[in-house]
């Protein structure tokens, strides 16, 4: 800018240079938010990993019909008896096997001469209303074990379906399938491959 008062031209004495102000607060507000970034991610990132909960290994092919501490195939009980036992004070849980209901080879439909058995057993578990069962299914031992275990689930689940149709809350009842393990008589024989292909009725509460 010119001097007024310098009237002969000469160069100015002084330049005035006007500088800027710098605003160091919105600089201290923008690297404070920065940090306070960096914090919450550093956060999130540590919450994630404490947060991990290891994923179940299990399929739907797995064989999970055991039930702790009910009896073993070899010790089993008819249906016949389970009135006897819910009406008794024994502890659950208590296994009891289906006495006349088995399966076709590869097949998972009830027979007609089945439904006198699942009748019963609907018969009992209304008198009986605070009892919980676990239906398990098996097979015999031929074919591949992943199919035999699909086809137990299968046997499970028609049973379940019997027992729903007689009135029992499907709530009360869970299936599980058994594959081919645990078998109760020999798989050498055609007699012993079809008790094999049978189901296990688990009383799990009562």
């Amino acid at each position: 800018m010119a001097d007024p008062h310098n009237k002969d031209g000469a160069p100015p004495r002084s330049i005035h240079i006007e500088k800027k102000k710098v605003n160091w607060l919105a600089w201290i507000a923008l690297a404070a938010g920065v940090l306070a970034l960096l914090f919450t991610l550093s956060r999130c990132g540590h919450d994630e990993t404490v947060a991990v909960v290891p994923t179940s290994s299990s399929s739907p092919t797995e064989v999970v019909a055991t039930t702790p501490g009910a009896s073993s195939a070899t010790a089993l009980s008819g249906t016949s008896g389970l009135g006897g036992y819910l009406s008794g004070t024994q502890a659950a849980p208590r296994t009891f096997q289906f006495e006349q209901l088995t399966f076709d080879t590869a097949k998972s439909t009830l027979r007609a001469g089945d439904a006198q058995e699942v009748a019963t057993i609907a018969t009992v578990l209304k008198q009986y209303a605070n009892t919980r069962v676990r239906i398990a299914g098996y097979a015999d031992a031929r074919g591949p074990a992943a199919a035999n275990v699909a086809l137990g689930k299968a046997r499970a689940d028609a049973v379940k379906a019997a027992l729903v149709a007689q009135g029992i809350d499907a709530a009360r009842i869970e299936t599980v399938s058994g594959g081919e393990t645990d078998p109760v008589d020999t798989n050498a024989t055609t007699a012993g491959q079809a008790e094999n292909r049978r189901t296990e009725l688990v009383v799990t509460s009562r």
